[in-house]
């Protein structure tokens, strides 16, 4: 089993330069298990949450550079960002570019354990989904999805772009990028429900959603599909979702009308 040890390493402001003190006052001894049947990403996950549990890191601290924790893991800097990218995209992590990743003070990622697909979500409510615009086609990963997909920047992924409604009038634009590691190549049936034919067509069971919600102004191209006004306030939805082995499936972002969405939770203590 991988282990973490925590102790001072004795580096002080006075031999570090301005940013380096962000990033280091501490000395991590970490090892991984290499015979181990869970994979080296997995386990470095595993510690990074040790790590940002730990009383120096959970108030929000800088992680240590990259190239710091790589070497002392003895692993290579993408599977430690295939590890960096899942807490972030469950909000335990925040990355800084040209800065660095630190922990999140809240540590705390809310939303929906029992998630349901976009077409069970309007099924629920009695609602008929019609596609309006149905787009395919290949285009290179943007940094955040590359860094979810844990591939270099612009490789290319398929991209799903859906214009979606009810039967009077669009109120959701959908862009969905896969994994290109997976075997996803534009030939599927996507009139069928997406993680239905997933699951039907390439036996890729998808398990875990990830959620941020956020709002923006429409702007022109959005506004002209939504049939809203450039200014009007629209609410974006990302869903980063994995399979039941951990492997990230989809980066999907949905811009909504907010006149058409309310995203509630109900918690219970």
């Amino acid at each position: 089993m991988p282990f973490l040890i925590i102790h001072q390493s004795g580096i002080t402001s006075s031999n570090l330069s301005t940013d380096a003190t962000y990033f280091l006052n501490i000395t991590l001894l970490m090892e991984l298990n290499r015979k181990s049947s869970m994979p080296l990403h997995a386990q470095a996950e595993k510690l990074l949450r040790e790590l940002i549990e730990s009383d120096e890191y959970k108030s929000g601290k800088f992680l240590p550079k990259e190239v710091e924790l790589s070497s002392q893991l003895r692993i290579s800097r993408n599977t430690l960002r295939q590890a960096i990218s899942k807490l972030v995209a469950e909000g335990l992590l925040v990355r800084k570019k040209g800065v660095g990743t630190k922990v999140n003070r809240k540590g705390i990622s809310v939303g929906v354990k029992n998630w349901m697909s976009f077409s069970q979500e309007m099924k629920m409510h009695g609602i008929q989904v019609r596609n309006y615009e149905l787009h395919i086609s290949f285009k290179g990963c943007s940094p955040e999805t590359a860094l979810f997909f844990d591939v270099e920047p612009d490789t290319k992924c398929l991209v799903l772009e859906r214009l979606r409604g009810n039967s009077e009038t669009p109120f959701v634009y959908f862009i969905s990028y896969f994994n290109p590691k997976l075997d996803i190549n534009g030939s599927e049936d996507y009139s069928k429900p997406l993680y239905e034919m997933l699951e039907q067509e390439k036996n890729i069971i998808v398990k875990t959603s990830m959620e941020e919600i956020s709002a923006r102004l429409a702007g022109d191209q959005l506004a002209s599909k939504l049939g809203v006004s450039a200014s009007d306030a629209i609410l974006v939805r990302k869903r980063m979702v994995l399979d039941v082995k951990g492997i990230p499936v989809e980066y999907n972002i949905g811009y909504y009308r907010s006149d058409s969405f309310t995203y509630s939770i109900e918690s219970v203590r």
